[in-house]
Formats: C-alpha cells, sequence, structure tokens
C-alpha cells in the first residue's frame, strides 16, 4: 500500500507472519532504503488512520538536517 503523509509518501508492507507488524519505506525521503517499523498489539490489523498517526510520528522525529532519526 502506497500512503502520502504531509506530503511524504511511504511504501506500507505487513509482514507476514507477524500479525499487526507494519514495515514503512519512506520513498520520498533523502536515504534510500530508509524508514521504519510500526506494530500493534492485540489486533490483526492497523486500521489506515493508525498507520498515518505512525508515519507522522516517525517524521517528526526525523532530523531534517541529516534525513535520520537522531539527536
Amino acid at each position: 500500500m502506497v500512503l502520502n503523509v504531509d506530503g511524504e509518501r511511504f511504501t506500507v508492507t505487513r509482514r507476514g507472519g507477524s500479525p499487526g507488524v507494519y514495515d514503512f519505506d519512506w520513498e520520498s525521503g533523502p536515504n534510500p532504503g530508509y524508514g521504519f517499523t510500526a506494530a500493534v498489539h492485540g489486533a490483526v490489523a492497523m486500521d489506515r488512520a493508525g498507520l498515518e498517526e505512525a508515519a507522522r510520528g516517525f517524521l517528526k522525529q526525523v532530523d531534517p538536517r541529516t534525513g535520520y532519526i537522531g539527536d
């Protein structure tokens, strides 16, 4: 699934064999192959709003100078 959040594009994939685990590849980010993983506990799936919230939380942590999560 492709997810567009606040002008950024992510490819989101459900991780096989791990219910509620999603891998996000930050397609529009400055660092190829960079992204994150999000999980929801006690549920089989995360809805679109939850996926968008996870992406926004990731983006808030990214250092705009480096494009990576960091100090």
